[in-house]
């Protein structure tokens, strides 16, 4: 059973981390309180490191989406 959860804040859309048996984690980003029973979940993990190349990914390919295009010359 994973040990680590990568979860989206229903606020902001920000990625954090929580351990699984956690009840409630307060996003890094915008400060709300999220339930994590509730929270959309993105990704598990076993150990913490896992957690924390997944969430790295996740958060990169976000960034990558978000840019796409961006700095492309249009003609």
């Amino acid at each position: 059973m994973p040990n680590y959860a990568v979860v989206a804040c229903g606020k902001c859309g920000g990625y954090l981390l929580a351990k699984t048996d956690q009840k409630t984690r307060t996003c890094p980003y915008c400060g709300s309180k999220i339930l994590l029973e509730k929270a959309k979940k993105v990704a598990f993990a076993k150990t913490a490191k896992e957690a924390s190349l997944l969430l790295r990914r996740i958060k990169e390919k976000k960034q990558k989406l978000m840019f796409e295009g961006y700095f492309e010359e249009s003609h």
